[in-house]
């Protein structure tokens, strides 16, 4: 195994990242970890933002909510400022794993795996949350949907760090849904998952609404075709149904030994079902 600094601040951070070879990044060391002893990765030393200051921080301003890439999933979850204003977040980070993994893991490590199946990022792409990179030049930021690339690949480049994403509050009156569809109930990799956030006016019908489905494509699946057919609507079974045809042609799942092509394809459409109930004011917590 490989040695592993600690740096203090960022800037110390990448001033490793610079001087070592074959460095990686660690932080929960969930995921990377099972990659190093598949013999999928083999970093010649590792980095942690353990020890850095602020790197675990979840802030909220006025607009936005801020998540450091450290920060553990338990804490994201359980924070009053992502119950509040980021639910379908917490809703999906409460199916992600066993407690001991939400402990460890953290969000940062979560949308580096990238993952098709990552719980966390069909909620980051429906609250059209960005991600800030840390690096020699100073920061950039970008949407999370550009920086996810394909199955495990990401816009990171040589001696940067994925620092925090953000997001900005949904408004109020705004409805939140996660759900996903395993082989179990629990510690499930994703067959299907669909988050949604959508805002009803006061006739019911859908004045604004974001969608978006994981393990069935690439990356993350979102549709505007869907979306579209949805706004001006009420969110009735009929409609939902009309929305699942649209949703199953967007999608572009394979068969794998979890699941095959057409069977995630029809769940895809069948999840948007699911929406009936917030619609109508019954509010479902599931973390």
């Amino acid at each position: 195994m490989a040695d592993v600094l600690f740096p203090v601040s960022l800037d110390q951070a990448l001033d490793l990242l610079a001087k070592t070879e074959a460095p990686a990044v660690l932080a929960g060391g969930t995921d990377l970890l099972v990659q190093v002893r598949q013999g999928k990765k083999t970093p010649g030393i590792f980095v942690s933002l353990d020890r850095i200051e602020g790197a675990q921080e979840i802030l909220e301003t006025e607009t936005e909510i801020i998540i450091r890439a450290g920060a553990p999933l338990a804490r994201i979850m359980a924070h009053p400022a992502i119950r509040d204003h980021g639910s379908v977040l917490a809703q999906a980070l409460a199916v992600l794993g066993s407690p001991q993994i939400r402990n460890m893991g953290t969000l940062g490590g979560n949308i580096m795996t990238a993952s098709p199946a990552g719980d966390s990022l069909p909620p980051l792409y429906a609250l059209d949350a960005r991600v800030q990179l840390a690096g020699p030049e100073g920061f950039r930021r970008m949407p999370v949907r550009d920086f996810i690339q394909g199955p495990g690949k990401t816009a990171l480049a040589p001696g940067e760090i994925l620092w925090q994403a953000n997001f900005t509050k949904p408004a109020p009156g705004t409805c939140h849904w996660f759900e996903k569809v395993g082989q179990r109930t629990a510690l499930s990799i994703s067959m299907v998952s669909l988050a949604a956030l959508f805002r009803p006016d006061p006739d019911g019908r859908v004045s604004k609404v974001s969608l978006a489905w994981g393990s069935v494509g690439p990356t993350i699946v979102e549709s505007p075709e869907t979306e579209t057919f949805l706004l001006n609507k009420p969110l009735t079974r009929e409609v939902l149904a009309g929305a699942g045809d649209l949703a199953r042609q967007a999608v572009r799942p394979i068969s794998d030994i979890r699941a095959t092509a057409d069977f995630r394809r029809q769940v895809a459409g069948n999840l948007l079902m699911r929406l009936e109930t917030p619609a109508k004011g019954k509010r479902l917590t599931r973390y």
